[in-house]
């Protein structure tokens, strides 16, 4: 039995029984990835991340496997949904990115030629969970705060790129949240006054999904709404169209720090609408909803600290 083609598609991994699974998704539901894209000579896929190998070459087989996906491979129920990547080489972060959201934090009237475009990372293995009671809160935290951010997902290696060359290396996009402890971000009797460890690194904080969408599903990425509420109350609504610094140009700006690898991902800055502009922040049992149109909704809910290794 074979569905009828269609025409989108993303990528998900969801938690199985036996361990994560890799899947293609449609409007038909998941299919396992592994054997739709054997059935095209695609041999065995175990993890999405492995896609990046040689994303171009990927995408036409996943193109290649649409006609012909296999009821018997269509996952039943509603599985948990992981991170799409398991796991990201890197997760770099854009700090600071949005007009709107530095007004809110006490800098209103900025111009782009007085900034200067920033990154920090998020560890990957450790960072990097999916929708569910995923995030923990930081031990010691007492402003634990919310920030939806889209990210991109890099589709072909890009070393000292142009802006004019940037968008050609994207292979997709997904949902992101830089959770972060605004409290131990600050280090006052320090020399540098921050510590982006303490503050954006910290154990379970970047939930990414609930799906990996190619680039071309997103047509304008540039002007993409991104929505954030807290247990059903709306925090965040805006567009990534109030960005200082380009999608473009953060690529080509990272770029001539370090190469980018396929399979990377670019977290791009949130907007206005941050816990710490009302001194609001997160509670144990808070439910965290983050949306962009084109892409889905990525849930989240807040546990305890974890005290323990695994």
């Amino acid at each position: 039995m074979t569905n009828t083609p269609l025409q989108t598609w993303a990528l998900a991994t969801i938690a199985g029984d036996s361990g994560p699974i890799a899947c293609l998704e449609t409007d038909a539901g998941l299919f396992r990835l592994a054997p739709s894209l054997a059935r095209v000579g695609g041999g065995e896929v175990s993890k999405v991340i492995d896609l990046f190998d040689d994303w171009d070459a990927s995408r036409g087989l996943i193109e290649a496997a649409l006609p012909q996906l296999s009821a018997a491979d269509i996952v039943s129920g509603t599985p948990r949904r992981l991170s799409p990547l398991l796991y990201p080489g890197k997760v770099l972060c854009a700090g600071a990115n949005y007009y709107r959201h530095m007004a809110e934090m006490g800098f209103p009237g900025i111009t782009k030629e007085s900034q200067r475009l920033f990154f920090f990372f998020k560890p990957s293995r450790n960072a990097v969970v999916g929708e569910g009671e995923t995030v923990h809160m930081p031990i010691g935290t007492e402003a634990f705060d919310w920030e939806i951010e889209l990210a991109i997902v890099i589709g072909k290696a890009a070393r000292n790129v142009s802006p004019e060359e940037a968008l050609a290396h994207i292979a997709g996009y997904t949902v992101a949240v830089d959770f972060c402890a605004r409290d131990l971000n600050k280090a006052p009797e320090t020399f540098y006054k921050l510590d982006w460890v303490a503050g954006k690194a910290q154990e379970s904080c970047c939930p990414l999904g609930p799906r990996f969408v190619p680039a071309e599903a997103l047509a304008n990425a540039q002007d993409a709404r991104l929505r954030l509420s807290v247990n059903g109350e709306a925090k965040q609504d805006d567009s990534t169209a109030d960005m200082i610094f380009s999608i473009a140009e953060q690529i080509s700006t990272a770029s001539k720090i370090m190469t980018l690898d396929p399979g990377d991902v670019l977290l791009t800055g949130t907007p206005a609408g941050v816990g710490a502009a009302k001194q609001s922040f997160l509670s144990v049992g808070d439910r965290v909803e983050a949306t962009i149109d084109g892409i889905g909704t990525l849930a989240t809910t807040i546990q305890p600290a974890k005290t323990r290794a695994g």
